[in-house]
This record gives C-alpha cells, structure tokens and sequence, in this order.
C-alpha cells in the first residue's frame, strides 16, 4: 500500500518549483491532490500539472486562489471538501520574497511579504482545521525558511514573515495535538528553483555552495521528500518541530 493512500492533499502555490515537487510527490503515494495558483500566467502551468498528476492515477484539481486573502481561502477549503470529501494534508507552500535593504524598503513591501507567508499560513490552516478537526486527524505543513532561523541583510520582511511561521507552527500544534492534528515547518536552504535562479552559476553562487557542508544547493526532491515524511503515518509522532532540509547550512 501507498503512504498517502485514500489521503486528500491541498497544497497552495503549487504550480511551478518546490509546491509542484510536492504534488507529485504525493501523487506518487496515492494522495489526491487539490492545488492552488494565483496569477492569470500561471493557469498553462497549473493545467499541465493536474495532466500530470492524473497521469499517475489520482485524482487532481487546481484553483485559482490567493492564500493572501482570508475569505477566498474560506472559499477554496468548502470547494475542496466538496469536491474531495476530506483535506487530510494540508501544505502552506505559497510565498514570495520582495528582498531589499530596510533603509530602502516600502511599507507596501513590507506588507505583500506578510500577507502572502505569513497572513496565508493563518489563513489557510484556520479553514482546514474544521475538517481535520472533524475527521480527528491531519497533517498541516508549513513552509519556512532557514532564513526565518539566522536571518540575512536585504531580507529583512522575508526573514520576519517565516519566523512567524515558525512561532505560529509550534502553537497551532499544542493547541491541536489532542485532536490528533499534527503542525510541523520545514525550512529550506538553498533550493534550486525558478525564484533562484541567481544560485545556478556564476561568484555569488559558488560563495553560497562554500558555506554548505554537503557542497550542493537542494532540489524540490529533497524538500518534497521530508514533507512525505511528515504527512505520511512515518511522521505520526512529529508535531511542533522546525526541520531544516539545507545540506547543513544552519546547525
């Protein structure tokens, strides 16, 4: 039998780099899979996906949702429960980063940061919760940064927003754990993507490879990886933990 058999997985921000590693991931171990994306430009890639995934036998939807938003993030969980029946693993995946010096940084900035890796991760886990609840049993994953850990010049919100999580991950998993609902954050390090494109050549990157001990930037693999681990009934007395996933980066 597969780890994720009969499980439902929603997983925002999924169209593309580490979210679109998880989903098939999941897929892989049978889950079903509902996914978000967020622009008009993003559409091609997300119908690609759901191709994808229901080539490997599950079934998958994607949504056109901001995580950002309290009430489109209601919206999207009743649509996934009344389409799937259940959210049994939720993801907190979406995120960006606006990186730039404080002496430069906008208040608006500031505020997309928030809203979309922090304010998304309240918003979503505050829906999923009453099914999960229900079902007295879930695995909420949030998706953090090592930067939420050691910080970095010219990433001041980015870093702020995934502490957050951080803080946020270790108190819904008290207060959930008698519910059988487990919260737990990975926290990347340097992961090949399409938002970090700058690692793949050139000085600066070979400077960030330097400081790793496994001397190599992560993949969507290796982060979808532990996620399958902590979602999966491998993970069912992990909750309330921060686990790095950077090569040795942070220690």
């Amino acid at each position: 039998m597969k780890l994720l058999e009969n499980k439902v997985a929603l997983i925002t921000g999924a169209a593309r780099g580490i979210g679109e590693g998880i989903a098939l991931k999941f897929a892989e171990q049978g889950a079903a899979i509902a996914f978000t994306y967020v622009s008009e430009g993003s559409a091609e890639k997300a119908n690609a996906l759901v191709e994808k995934l229901v080539g490997l036998g599950v079934k998958a939807n994607a949504y056109r949702s901001n995580a950002g938003d309290f009430a489109e993030c209601e919206q999207l969980v009743n649509e996934v429960v009344k389409e799937f029946g259940a959210v049994d693993i939720c993801v907190n995946n979406a995120g960006i980063s606006k990186d730039n010096l404080l002496l430069r940084m906008t208040p608006d900035q500031w505020d997309d940061v928030m809203n979309i890796n922090l304010k998304s991760v309240f918003n979503m886990t505050k829906q999923v919760i009453r099914p999960m609840m229900k079902a007295k049993s879930g695995s909420i994953i949030n998706m953090s940064s090592v930067i939420g850990l050691m910080g970095n010049a010219g990433q001041a919100s980015y870093a702020a927003s995934k502490a957050g999580i951080n803080g946020f991950t270790k108190s819904v998993a008290k207060e959930l754990g008698s519910r059988n609902i487990r919260c737990n954050a990975i926290a990347p390090g340097f992961v090949e993507t399409d938002m970090t494109s700058y690692l793949k050549e050139g000085e600066q990157a070979d400077k960030y490879r330097a400081g790793i001990p496994l001397g190599r930037f992560g993949t969507a693999e290796d982060i979808a990886n532990v996620c399958l681990f902590l979602a999966s009934d491998l993970g069912n007395y992990v909750t309330g933990q921060v686990i790095c996933v950077d090569g040795g980066l942070y220690m």
